[in-house]
């Protein structure tokens, strides 16, 4: 999902420069569609415990941008808070047209220029998923 998040056409649209903040935005909606491909019974402890890593190294990288305990805290919670609102925004996301699809883009990332490019590309980076399995999918990822 890293590699994803940092694929540099994702912010040829971008109103500007690419920073900590855009990509953990970007990071954060590619696995939510990670998880709503995946979230199957038998994936249940499998996925927290890939949920579990991903915010601590999360909490990691906060912390060593120099913010501190009170700080971290906070942040922490705001992007928890961030990526629960984003889970249940994405789970419909197959029985949304276009301009729904926009509109739930856009409260995340108000500042792209074209919205509806991000689109297309969350809707292939879907479709993409879905024909995967997420042993698979895991495997390729640490072969890497």
């Amino acid at each position: 999902m890293v590699k994803y998040t940092r694929n540099k056409k994702l912010y040829l649209s971008l109103n500007r420069d690419d920073n900590f903040s855009d990509r953990l935005i970007l990071f954060l909606l590619h696995f939510s569609f990670f998880l709503k491909n995946f979230k199957k019974k038998e994936n249940k402890e499998l996925l927290q415990e890939l949920y579990d890593f991903i915010f601590r190294q999360l909490e990691l990288s906060i912390r060593e941008i120099g913010y501190g305990d009170q700080s971290i805290n906070k942040k922490m919670k705001d992007y928890l808070n961030h990526f629960h609102h984003m889970v249940s925004e994405i789970h419909f996301w197959d029985e949304l047209d276009k301009s729904k699809k926009i509109k739930i883009i856009s409260v995340f990332l108000e500042d792209f220029g074209e919205i509806g490019d991000l689109v297309d590309y969350f809707n292939q980076f879907d479709e993409n998923l879905s024909k995967k399995n997420l042993n698979s999918f895991l495997k390729s990822v640490i072969n890497d």
